[in-house]
């Protein structure tokens, strides 16, 4: 199928596990010194990262308003003590091409694929442990890829979404969700306590977390998820 035909299906061609073309260095870098045309976004490498040895990522998606270093603060914190590669992306408009154009991928989708690739292409990936994350219409965003493309992403981290419209069903990805009581922006009555029996009755397997608190990601909540992600039991 031609790639612009899965993209408008929300879905994407990139896989890992092919051996690394090169070395990643540890640390934070800008994708748009690495990978040329790419929108803006960043590649974390953890310290404990060795190529011989394939890590677990998660691509990271912001809120509405928000850039590619709020995505990559979503488990930042978190993410050197397991060894998780993050991968964080800027949105092209004011949010997301899906939830701006009433469901209609374009070229968030494809830039996505794009860092994708470049990542896979330079660091050693766990194809059992790539997850898609995101907080608030990232979360939204993060749910659509991750059930249409479902034989990538075997974890999804929704934080606070507010809907669940995917494209399709594809696979069995394992499912975090977390939502604020006390949430404003994003009621949990309308919101994650609709999400989660629409997911549970669909078959996923969904870990859902309520927490005192409003439109926010707590550091327990990261935590939490990123200890979830990385468990293999």
């Amino acid at each position: 199928m031609p790639t612009n035909s899965l993209h408008e299906q929300g879905r994407l061609r990139s896989r890992p596990g092919r051996r690394p073309e090169g070395r990643s260095p540890v640390g934070l870098r800008s994708l748009r010194s690495d990978a040329a045309g790419s929108a803006e976004g960043y590649l974390y490498v953890p310290a404990g990262y060795r190529t011989e040895t394939p890590a677990p990522l998660v691509l990271l998606l912001h809120g509405a308003g928000e850039d590619a270093r709020d995505g990559l603060a979503q488990l930042r914190g978190q993410a050197d003590e397991p060894g998780i590669i993050l991968l964080a992306l800027s949105s092209r408009g004011p949010t997301w091409d899906s939830i701006l154009d009433r469901g209609r991928y374009g070229a968030d989708i494809a830039a996505i694929d794009r860092v994708l690739e470049h990542t896979f292409s330079r660091c050693a990936v766990d194809p059992t442990r790539v997850a898609v994350g995101g907080y608030s219409d990232g979360a939204s965003y993060a749910l659509s890829l991750g059930l249409a493309p479902g034989d990538l992403f075997s974890h999804v981290l929704a934080f606070s979404p507010g809907f669940l419209a995917p494209t399709g069903q594809r696979g069995s990805p394992r499912i975090f969700v977390s939502h604020g009581t006390q949430d404003r922006w994003l009621p949990i009555d309308s919101c994650s306590r609709r999400i989660v029996p629409q997911l549970e009755r669909a078959g996923y397997e969904v870990r859902y977390r309520e927490f005192e608190g409003g439109h926010v990601v707590p550091p327990g909540i990261a935590r939490e998820a990123a200890i979830w992600f990385t468990n293999r039991n």
